[in-house]
């Protein structure tokens, strides 16, 4: 875009605001354009699924690499059983109980499915999304919408239209506002194409709710090493990452804190601490942050903190580590990945 035509960036908090905003979204998409939409995860660069040549605007607009498959976004069971080559009783199961919400299954792809969507591979990752707006627009395209983050390629997701616009409001036409992601750490993926099932990617519906609702075993495939394509998102070592430096610490006072940061050759005042349970006084730090110590809450607020630490100067950011328990593997793999 030119410096004379500044993004459009519509909001949706009243009913004729959200028409609007559909009905714009709708017109662009329709048009082959790219579209920066709110999800429940986080904000995505929206095209249609079935456009190759849409496709690859997303992968130059980001700077994605070719060989990182996005999510095909559907809203109903009916697109999304069109979107796959095969729909098991896993995919019955796992789409019953957790859609619409953050969770892709990995299936064998449709025939219509762009290999530019699947790095070239023969599965792709489907998500019937639980955003309203998300859904809605779907809806009046009536076709699926390739949506990876609203983000340049490795750096932190958005979780907001703000994050979006200071990102790539200046190559875009339209980003869309529809307040902060609620679930705030992008989906769980799980490949249903292996017996027993993998996950392949942690998020927020976490291995045993999986597992339950599979009613069986199912495996964690993040360190499996497969030959051929990527069948997800987020499987590169380096993603989802501040421009800072990051740190993730276990410590039990704020003395053993700074004993750690010492030996890493690190001043207190160079640090920008993310706390959750075991929070420094703050005086000798940079900036000390209290994330809630629920997971929930810690994933809707992780993002947002990481891009005020950027947009504050930190030069680097140290995280407390999250508990160990199923519901923060999502978190803690966004953590490792962020501080490769």
């Amino acid at each position: 875009m030119s410096d004379s035509a500044p993004v459009e960036i519509l909001p949706t908090h009243t009913p004729a605001l959200f028409a609007t905003a559909v009905r714009r979204t709708a017109e662009l998409l329709r048009a082959g354009e790219v579209v920066a939409l709110p999800t429940e995860t986080v904000y995505g660069l929206a095209a249609n699924a079935l456009d190759p040549r849409a496709v690859a605007k997303i992968f130059s607009l980001k700077g994605r690499p070719a060989q990182n498959p996005v999510i095909v976004h559907v809203d109903g069971l009916e697109m999304g059983r069109r979107c796959v080559g095969e729909w098991p009783l896993t995919a019955e199961l796992l789409a019953g109980a957790f859609w619409p919400g953050p969770l892709t299954l990995v299936l064998p792809r449709a025939a219509g499915i762009p290999d530019s969507v699947t790095a070239g591979g023969d599965t792709v990752g489907v998500r019937w999304p639980q955003h309203p707006f998300m859904r809605e627009v779907i809806r009046a395209c009536g076709f699926p919408l390739a949506a990876p983050s609203a983000n340049l390629s490795n750096q932190i997701s958005p979780t907001n239209a703000e994050h979006v616009r200071k990102q790539l409001g200046d190559q875009l036409q339209l980003i869309v506002d529809g307040g902060d992601s609620n679930v705030g750490i992008e989906s769980t993926v799980v490949d249903l194409t292996t017996n027993p099932p993998r996950v392949l990617r942690p998020g927020m519906v976490h291995h045993e709710s999986l597992a339950a609702a599979l009613g069986g075993e199912i495996e964690d495939g993040r360190s499996v090493v497969r030959e051929g394509a990527l069948r997800s998102p987020g499987l590169l070592p380096k993603h989802y990452s501040p421009q800072a430096r990051l740190l993730v610490l276990a410590w039990r006072d704020e003395a053993e804190l700074k004993a750690q940061l010492a030996q890493l050759g690190l001043p207190p005042k160079h640090a920008w601490v993310l706390a959750h349970s075991h929070v420094p006084l703050g005086d000798d730090f940079g900036a000390v942050s209290v994330i809630p110590h629920d997971a929930e809450a810690y994933a809707r607020a992780l993002y947002g903190e990481l891009h005020r630490c950027d947009e504050q100067g930190a030069a680097c950011i140290v995280a407390e580590a999250p508990p160990d328990a199923p519901e923060w593997r999502g978190i803690a793999d966004r953590l490792r990945r962020a501080a490769t």
